[in-house]
């Protein structure tokens, strides 16, 4: 029986997701971030993040009857590290990894399917080898490219899975290629976030900002609106054709009317991004209010008064993705 190695430094063209990835012995880890500029980060916390997997899958046509995982995961988290195993779009199997090394035999049903193996979106995930008993092909292109940068919010630790974050529901619903660039706590609009996104093949870029900028008073009135400008500007340069879209905060709260240590409420960080979106002339940039995704009816969703739950991520993809869609509907047409 053939056997086939999946592992993305033998066989890149079956991954999605990843910007990059660094090799240690016998086993890779993903980057999120560009790999040859991360010594410029000068930011811990969000290296940490860009070493976490949210979004990157193994993506592959194949009529192998076994999957097999080799995973390390190498740091205990206060959530579930788990993988998805999709099948023709339906998930397989939804696995809990523990820490440390597992290695996972994994049934797949009879014929040729389409298979996508879902890594954590949170946690160190080292693969020693992801293989199939049987060929495999990596599985048609999408033909819309998506790149989705934000906070947790984005990267979305208390999904049910990984298969089941915001942006992994609206890519499986539209049919989307995704980049995740959500960085938990990390959405500080970061030069090296901007050169990742530059560098990266985009039809759609999703900008999800202001929580963690209000949460952690990193910019003030007087910076944050320029510094969106300068992002929104690096993007249409380096993206002419793509549609853009920012996403204000959703709702959280106690944040809404009480000022940051710099004087900033949640709700006016709505106000600055609408004024710098209208400000703009550009009839492929848009604006989605944060609140009209998840708003104050949904407040119950949101558990610690900030992120959402599984209902409230699985809320938030299906309704972003109608609304993206539309709003990529003129460009596609």
């Amino acid at each position: 029986m053939t056997s086939t190695e999946l592992r993305p430094d033998l066989a890149p063209a079956a991954w999605r997701g990843a910007v990059g990835w660094e090799q240690r012995d016998d086993a890779v880890r993903v980057w999120r971030l560009l790999p040859d500029r991360i010594d410029r980060a000068f930011a811990p916390d969000l290296v940490e993040k860009a070493r976490e997997a949210a979004g990157v899958r193994a993506d592959v046509v194949t009529a192998a009857d076994t999957l097999h995982l080799d995973l390390e995961l190498g740091i205990e988290i206060d959530r579930p590290t788990r993988v998805d195993v999709l099948v023709d779009d339906e998930l397989a199997h939804r696995v809990d990894v523990e820490i440390g090394r597992s290695r996972l035999d994994l049934p797949l049903p009879a014929g040729e399917h389409r298979v996508q193996v879902w890594l954590p979106q949170v946690g160190r995930t080292w693969l020693r080898s992801v293989a199939l008993d049987g060929a495999a092909e990596p599985a048609p292109a999408a033909s819309t490219s998506w790149v989705a940068y934000g906070s947790s919010i984005t990267q979305c630790s208390a999904a049910a899975g990984p298969s089941q974050t915001w942006p992994a529901i609206v890519a499986r619903t539209l049919g989307w290629d995704l980049t995740c660039l959500g960085f938990g706590g990390q959405c500080h609009l970061d030069p090296l976030a901007a050169h990742t996104i530059e560098a990266l093949p985009a039809d759609v870029i999703s900008l999800c900002l202001g929580i963690n900028v209000q949460g952690g008073a990193t910019l003030s009135g007087r910076t944050f609106a320029p510094l969106v400008a300068d992002l929104l500007d690096r993007v249409r340069d380096s993206h002419p054709d793509a549609t853009v879209v920012v996403v204000s905060p959703i709702t959280s709260p106690p944040r809404e009317q009480t000022p940051n240590e710099v004087g900033l409420t949640l709700q006016a960080m709505r106000d600055i991004l609408a004024d710098v979106v209208a400000g703009t002339d550009d009839d492929r940039l848009h604006l989605v209010d944060g609140p009209s995704v998840i708003g104050p009816d949904d407040a119950h969703l949101l558990p610690d008064d900030l992120h959402p739950d599984e209902t409230g991520y699985r809320l938030m993809g299906e309704r972003l993705a109608a609304v993206l869609g539309r709003l990529h509907e003129p460009v596609r047409a």
